[in-house]
Order: C-alpha cells, then sequence, then structure tokens
C-alpha cells in the first residue's frame, strides 16, 4: 500500500493565530509498516520500500530491528529539537525495542538519519505509536523523507525554520474531524475490526503532525489520489489496462511523475487481488455476502449496500429475462464507517423493493455496466429519496459520491452494490469505475458459485426429503426411532435411506440401504430402489428373493447402480427376525433380559448392483424388549480408523439404558458422532421388538364348506366379547362372513385358517390355497357376485392381499374404540 500525506496550512488552537507560510509545502510518499507481537514485520507498504530500500517480500515476517537501520540523530542547527507536544528527539530503534518490550506506552515521534543502498544518508521523519489489544499487532510505524518537505512540485526550495514530526490532541486542529475520517486510509489492509481498534487508539494517543516554526503546525492528512489527478487521469487508466492484462506500462504514462503514478495503480491492483483472496472462502451465499461488503470498506469507499435478485437469495434457479421496474431487489448487506446504527431504521437489512426506471440503480442493473455520480445532487437526493416512502434518506447521500456497480455472471445481472463516499473524501473518478467494475466481476462470479451450489443442494435435499419416509412410532408389535445425519463435505446430499413397510400377520419390514456415491444421482437413485423394496415388500417376498430381485433390477437400471442393503422382517407372534444381508454392516441386537449387545452374525453378501451372488437369509429368535440397531457405514466409518472401532462403539453405546427410542437414538449419534473425521451421511434405524401376547392371538381352522361361514361368525363374535371389543363385533363379523366366504367358494384343498390379532389396531386374516388375488369390480344392480370387496372398502381401515407359499392371505384392520 502506497499512501502520500498533503501537508496544508492549517493553524488551529494552541499554534498561534496567524496563517502558515508554509502553505504549499507539496505532498510526499508515506511509509507505513506494522509490527507484530515477537517484533516481525506484518505490513510493509511500497512506500516503505522505496523509503528504505527493502522489498516487501524481504521485509514482512522479518525482524523490524534488522530492516529499520536507523541509529540516533542529533539535531541539525538549523533544527533544534522539537518540545512539547511529541516524545523524547530519539532513535527510531531505540523505540521499536522498548515498545516491543512492553515498555513504551505513549507514542513517540523524532528525526534519524538511515543510511539506503545505493542512496546518500538519507533524514527521515517518524511517528511510532504503541497497541494493546487482542490482535496481533503491536506497533504502528509512519515514516517520510524529510527532504522532500523542502521542495515544492516546481523545484524550488520552501524557506522554513525546522520541519519537526510531533503529535497533536483532536481538541488541536478545526479538521479534527476530517482527519478522523481520513486516517484509515493510511492504514494496512486489515479486518474493518482491526482497523477500527487501530484507528481508536490513534485517535486517542494523537494525530500525526509536522512543525515548521514554533507557531506553525500542520496535520498530517493521507490521500488516496495524486497531483494532477485530472490531467494524469487517462494515462493512470492506461497503466491499469496494460497491467492487468500482463503488458508492459506504456513509456509515455511512464514519463512525468512515474513511480507516483505508477505506485496508484499497482496499489489499485493490490486492492483487487486482497479483495480476491478475503471473498469466496466458502461456498455459503450468506457468508460470502458479507465478505463482499466488508471487502470494500473502509478502504475503497465509505458505505458499500448489497442488493441481489429474489431468486438469488432464495437459493432458486438462474433468473431469466432482463430486471424492469416491477423485479424485487432484496438488500442483504449494508456496511458503512458512520456511527453504529445511523442506517439501520431507515434501510434495514431484508428490505426488498423495486427500483424507478430514472434512477442510477436502474440505469445500472439494465446495462450491466457501473454507474458514476461524482456528486449526489439535491434533485437526484429527492429522486432516490421517494422511494423509501416516509423514510428520509436524504441526510445519509446528500453530496455524497456514489458509484452503482453490477454483480454479474454469465451476462446476467445477480444484483448490484451502491458503494457511497464521504463528502470530504475524494470523489470516485474514472479509476475508481474501472476498479469497481473489475471488484463486481470477481464478486458476481464468486456469489454465482454460491448461488449455485446453494440452488443444487436446496433441489438435492429437497429430493432427499422427499423420499425419506415419514415412519411411525409404532407398528404392530415394535416402537421404531430414526435418525438421519447429511454429510460434512461439499456435495453432502447421499444415497442413505431407512424405511419400514407393514405386512401382513402383523409383521413388519425394517430397511437400511446406502446407495454408492453422493449428489443428486446418488439421491434419484436412492428414490428408485428406496420405491422397488416397498413394492416388493408389500408382495410379502421372503428377504433372501427380495434382495435377489433387487439387485437384478439394479443391473438393469444401469451399470453404476451399486448399494448396500439389509433387509429384515419381524415376526412379534412368533417372537422371531428373519433377515438377509446386501454387502451391508451387520445389525446390532440388543438383549432386554441382561443388556448384553451384540452384532448379528449375517452372510454378508455382494452389494446390490454387482449380479450374479447368491443371498442367504437367518432366522434370528428375539423376546419381547429386544432392540435391532440397524445403521449406514458413515456412522461407525471413520478415514484413517479400523471400522471394528466403530462397531464397537456402535455395541456399546447402544446397550447403554435410555429413557426412550429418542433418548437410544442420540446416545448412539452422540458416542459416534464426536469422535471427528466423519464425512458421510448417516442413516440409522431402532426398532423395540415388544412382540404380541398369546392371549391378544385367536386362530381357528375352517373346513371348505358353506356351514363354516356360520361358525366363523360365531367364534369370532365370541372372541370379540372376551376382548372387551363389543363395538366392533357387527362390523367385524360382516367383514369375516365375506372373506370366509369368499374363502370357502374358492379354496382347492381341505385348509383354510382365520386369525384375529388384537394390537393397536384389530386385524383380520383369511388363508386359503387358491393363489388367485381377489380383485375389486363394479358391480351392476342385478350382479350376484362382486360387492364384497367393494364393501370391505368401505368398512375397513386398510385391507390388502398378499400371495404365499401355499395360497394367499386376504387382511382388513379396524380401528379400536377409545377406551372409556
Amino acid at each position: 500500500m502506497d499512501r502520500g500525506i498533503d501537508t496544508g496550512a492549517t493553524t488551529g488552537h494552541g499554534a498561534g493565530d496567524g496563517t502558515a507560510g508554509h502553505a504549499a509545502v507539496g505532498r510526499i510518499p508515506l511509509a507505513v509498516v506494522v509490527v507484530d507481537r515477537a517484533g516481525l514485520v506484518s505490513h510493509w507498504s511500497t512506500g516503505a520500500r522505496r523509503l528504505f530500500g527493502t522489498t516487501k517480500d524481504d521485509a514482512v515476517g522479518h525482524p523490524a530491528l534488522d530492516l529499520l537501520p536507523v541509529s540516533g540523530a542529533l539535531p541539525d542547527e538549523d533544527d533544534p529539537p522539537a518540545h512539547g507536544a511529541y516524545g523524547p528527539y530519539d532513535a527510531l530503534g531505540h523505540d521499536l525495542e522498548t515498545s516491543l518490550d512492553g515498555h513504551l506506552s505513549y507514542p513517540a515521534a523524532g528525526r534519524a538519519r538511515l543510511t539506503v543502498p545505493g542512496r546518500d544518508r538519507i533524514d527521515v521523519l517518524w511517528w511510532a505509536y504503541p497497541l494493546v489489544g487482542p490482535g496481533r499487532e503491536r506497533l504502528l510505524v509512519l515514516a517520510a523523507d524529510a527532504e522532500t518537505l523542502r521542495r515544492r512540485d516546481d523545484g524550488a526550495a520552501v524557506a522554513v525554520e525546522r520541519i519537526a514530526p510531533g503529535f497533536a490532541l483532536h481538541t488541536d486542529f478545526p479538521g479534527a474531524e476530517e482527519l478522523a475520517r481520513r486516517l484509515p486510509e493510511i492504514l494496512p489492509s486489515m479486518s474493518v475490526g482491526e482497523s477500527a481498534r487501530i484507528v481508536a487508539q490513534v485517535l486517542e494517543l494523537g494525530y500525526p503532525v509536522l512543525e515548521f516554526s514554533q507557531n506553525d503546525r500542520v496535520p498530517v492528512t493521507p490521500d488516496w489520489g495524486v497531483p494532477r489527478r485530472a490531467e494524469r487521469r487517462a494515462r493512470r487508466e492506461r497503466a491499469a489496462r496494460a497491467v492487468a492484462e500482463g503488458l508492459p506500462v506504456p513509456q509515455d504514462v511512464r514519463d512525468e511523475g512515474e513511480d507516483l503514478e505508477y505506485a496508484a495503480v499497482r496499489e489499485r491492483l493490490e486492492f483487487l487481488n486482497e479483495v480476491s483472496g478475503r471473498i469466496g472462502t466458502s461456498l455459503d451465499l450468506s457468508r460470502t455476502i458479507v465478505e463482499v461488503s466488508k471487502a470494500v470498506v473502509p478502504r475503497f469507499t465509505d458505505v458499500a449496500g448489497t442488493y441481489l435478485r429474489e431468486q438469488v437469495v432464495a437459493g432458486e434457479g438462474f433468473p431469466e429475462g432482463v430486471p424492469d421496474t416491477t423485479t424485487m431487489w432484496h438488500r442483504v448487506a449494508l456496511e458503512h464507517t458512520d456511527e453504529p446504527g445511523r442506517w439501520d431504521d431507515v434501510v434495514p437489512v431484508g428490505e426488498a423493493m423495486p427500483f424507478p426506471a430514472h434512477t442510477p440503480f436502474f440505469q445500472c442493473m439494465t446495462t450491466g455496466e457501473p454507474v458514476l455520480v461524482p456528486r449526489i445532487s439535491e434533485q437526484m437526493g429527492h429522486a432516490i429519496a421517494a422511494q423509501f416512502e416516509k423514510r428520509d434518506i436524504r441526510p445519509l447521500i446528500s453530496n455524497r459520491s456514489m458509484l452503482v456497480v453490477p454483480l454479474k455472471a454469465r451476462n446476467v445481472v445477480l444484483g448490484f452494490m451502491i458503494l457511497l463516499r464521504h463528502p470530504e473524501r475524494e470523489v470516485f473518478d474514472d479509476m475508481d469505475r474501472v476498479t469497481g467494475a473489475e471488484l463486481a466481476a470477481r464478486a458476481g462470479l464468486v456469489l454465482d458459485n454460491a448461488r449455485m451450489y446453494t440452488y443444487q443442494e436446496n433441489v438435492a435435499e429437497t429430493l432427499q426429503d422427499s423420499m425419506l419416509p415419514q415412519i411411525e412410532a409404532h407398528m404392530a408389535g415394535c416402537d421404531i426411532a430414526t435418525r438421519y445425519l447429511p454429510g460434512t463435505l461439499l456435495g453432502r446430499v447421499g444415497g442413505d435411506w431407512f424405511d419400514s413397510v407393514k405386512l401382513p400377520g402383523a409383521r413388519t419390514a425394517l430397511v437400511v440401504g446406502d446407495v454408492m456415491g453422493h449428489g443428486l444421482n446418488s439421491a434419484a437413485m436412492m428414490g428408485q430402489l428406496r420405491t422397488a423394496v416397498q413394492t416388493m415388500a408389500a408382495l410379502d417376498l421372503p428377504p433372501a428373493q427380495l434382495l435377489r430381485n433387487l439387485d437384478d433390477l439394479a443391473q438393469r437400471l444401469g451399470e453404476h447402480y451399486l448399494a448396500t442393503c439389509l433387509y429384515a422382517v419381524y415376526d412379534p407372534i412368533a417372537g422371531e427376525l428373519h433377515l438377509a444381508n446386501a454387502g451391508h454392516i451387520p445389525p446390532v441386537l440388543v438383549r432386554a433380559v441382561d443388556g448384553r449387545s451384540e452384532l448379528l452374525d449375517l452372510p454378508t453378501g455382494a452389494p446390490i448392483g454387482v449380479g450374479g451372488v447368491p443371498f442367504e437369509a437367518v432366522r434370528v429368535r428375539v423376546e419381547p424388549g429386544d432392540r435391532l440397531v440397524m445403521c449406514t457405514d458413515g456412522l461407525v466409518e471413520v478415514r484413517g480408523e479400523d471400522i471394528g472401532v466403530g462397531l464397537a462403539t456402535l455395541c456399546e453405546s447402544a446397550a447403554h439404558p435410555a429413557a426412550s427410542m429418542d433418548d437410544a437414538c442420540d446416545t448412539i449419534i452422540r458416542a459416534l458422532n464426536t469422535r471427528g473425521g466423519r464425512k458421510d451421511d448417516v442413516a440409522l434405524l431402532m426398532a423395540r421388538l415388544n412382540g404380541i401376547e398369546p392371549e391378544d392371538v385367536a386362530e381357528w381352522r375352517l373346513a371348505p364348506d358353506p356351514s363354516e361361514a356360520a361358525r366363523a361368525r360365531a367364534v369370532v363374535r365370541e372372541q370379540l366379547y372376551v376382548w372387551g371389543l363389543d363395538a366392533l363385533a357387527d362390523t367385524t363379523v360382516l367383514l369375516v362372513d365375506e372373506l370366509v366366504t369368499n374363502a370357502v367358494r374358492h379354496a382347492r384343498g381341505r385348509r383354510i385358517e382365520l386369525r384375529l390379532v388384537r394390537g393397536d389396531t384389530l386385524q383380520c386374516e383369511v388363508h386359503d390355497d387358491d393363489p388367485t388375488l381377489p380383485t375389486l369390480l363394479n358391480a351392476a344392480p342385478t350382479d350376484e357376485f362382486g360387492r364384497g370387496l367393494r364393501v370391505l372398502t368401505t368398512l375397513a381401515r386398510e385391507w390388502g392381499t398378499t400371495r404365499t407359499g401355499a395360497g394367499k392371505t386376504v387382511w382388513f384392520e379396524l380401528t379400536l374404540p377409545r377406551r372409556r
């Protein structure tokens, strides 16, 4: 960073009543050096390179005492020691050591002589500010070449009694408020918080000043610009374009005032590079918006307001069409250097508004080009303020310089930034327009990357959320709890899923699967496989056969369909689990009797989609209260760690006593999710196997004889009376009569079975040896048959049919009456 200081004839309180005679002492480069707590240089400006002869790369990170080769300098006869406002006339090196040792608690200033390779000894003016607080900065040093102050721009010498650096309190100058605003410009590029902390300390310790005589003191005022700005604007723009394109700077641009001009261009390019490094550190849209706003305040502008189109804020698809007067723009960020809260009520963040066609904002958004307003006139201030209804924004914008830059990506305007400078600051010029346009182009690209990532993430998450089932907490004979955790990396949406399916005979199918990979493709593939599992489970296929069919389906869908799957059927009446595994990690069974947990030893099988590999099923006896834990490998697998460690932790945490199923799931998640290193998504399903007591099940064998329908009605009515379900007797008897009559009519052998199960609902099943499934028909008024299933559909809560190995089962459910 290369800064200059303008010294004007500002004579204030305590400096005499006359007007200083040195009104045009000129402008000199100012070196800015920051030293950290370790005594190492953390910032070395371009001015420091010129003054001390050391490049930035050779300075940053090296001891400051080695880089500032100054020794104590006795004052010249024509420059007697200063007094009063500033510290001892001493060597800078001594004060550096004193400050870094923690003994310098006041600012110091002085003059010293140093020798720079290839140059004569030069006279240096310096100011040193000790810094305190949480930051790593310990000392701020400003330095200038005293000889430069003795020459005017035309080369003539300036006669002065002396030139001495010092400090002045803010009450000593009428222009103190202006200095408070301009002082941040000499500070190195750092965060707003760090800059504000340093500025506050500098203002408290005193402003840097120069004394030209006993009565004349002028403030050191940093400035963005260089002399004869209007005359050299065209050359600077040519220099900026050449450097940006990697071309040599034209010779005519380097002629007059080459160093200052070239430094100004380089400074802006360095600023753009610094901004590029500070934005886009993540793909989080909200964080990116804040980074873009903070990057330009206060170094480039004093106020930065960011507006984005609705679709961008919502993370939706790319906005189409050219914006018009109905387009809504959301104010998503506002950074400023004014006193806190000044802008909050008038232009709150989060507000959405359109912009009329006659405003600079509309011109920017429709043309996609920056719009420069050197000063906001009273007329324009009224036009802008008219959009804010009863809020008067004119005091905030009047007489300020404004630059509106578009945030574009792929030739579409995503938003724009409104940049404002204080009236006392240099107005935006054409060079600033070029800088602002380049800054906005980089910011627009970063915002679009974040927008596209947010959009794709929202699509994938919506797709996955729609595919993850809403599992009932209570099924026949078991309670279920589930957890799903997304991955921790980009594209964290994955293919993990869980499911439960109600089966005939009060049984429940429990499923956990994991499609390999992440992103939209994996989520879509997961949806297809989950639907297939649900469909085949409803057909009551045995576990091994279901996985065989699923494997065949995956191969037909494509060679990239690979997944693991664990499928279990729980029979609460028989007290049994029937399981088959396709390359999945084994489940954990926690025994209720002693709290012991174990990994079930299942045939592993190959993943779904490999093809040509048989699947085997096993049966496991379970007792009421046992818990089955099924999960995907993302929960137990951590990179660099043996999966056996995760499985052992799973067993241990699953056995931990818990007050509820949800608490048990949370215990497992806490135990396994705090190890660090997890990147994959996680699906967890836990089922407490409660079983169904024998007294809640009633079974009868019926002969294939029409008279058995009457017997069925009688035994059902009697059983419901025993269970205290008299209120359901008439409906149940009617539906049982329909199903038994149909079974008698179509039975091929001698076996018809009738079963009632009392659980959360009343379930009734009729089994016969005819594999032909009944079909719901539209019966005409004169038809003798076809009304039975219509009655079933009308009266039953649910009903269904399924083929079995020896025929078919037709079942229905009725809701239990509320207990009084």
